[in-house]
């Protein structure tokens, strides 16, 4: 996999994926940035949240739940000292169907929290992770 982040002036930068898909990344105003997009490090959080997310809707789906929307809510901590990692974070989904069982829904968040999520297993190196969800039956 490969990636490129060209500078843009300022404190924005713009990156590129390997699959040809660009994002806008800005700083901070009060480092130089003017708001253009996400910071980089909130671009770590909402990767982590798509990988996981994505997991749980495939998980279900592949075995013939009837998923009709997923959300993950993340609420994240990171150390006060640099390197300004990661240190606690929440993932709250909140996956939509019909007629999805608890036990089944919980099977597919562990699923992906354990052995799926690169992203989620990366930064459970620096932060506790937890995850808890609630389902929405559209019945």
């Amino acid at each position: 996999m490969k990636a490129t982040v060209k500078w843009a002036g300022d404190a924005s930068f713009v990156g590129e994926s390997e699959s040809g898909h660009r994002v806008v990344m800005d700083g901070a105003q009060d480092s130089g940035g003017r708001n253009l997009g996400p910071r980089p490090m909130e671009m770590v959080l909402i990767g982590m949240g798509g990988c996981t997310a994505f997991d749980v809707v495939h998980i279900l789906r592949k075995g013939r739940h009837d998923v009709t929307d997923c959300a993950a809510h993340i609420d994240a901590e990171r150390a006060s000292a640099d390197p300004k990692v990661f240190t606690r974070i929440h993932v709250h989904f909140v996956i939509s169907g019909r007629e999805l069982k608890p036990e089944v829904v919980e099977r597919a968040v562990t699923l992906s929290a354990e052995k799926y999520c690169s992203a989620s297993i990366m930064l459970a190196k620096t932060a506790v992770i937890t995850h808890d969800f609630e389902i929405v039956d559209v019945t």
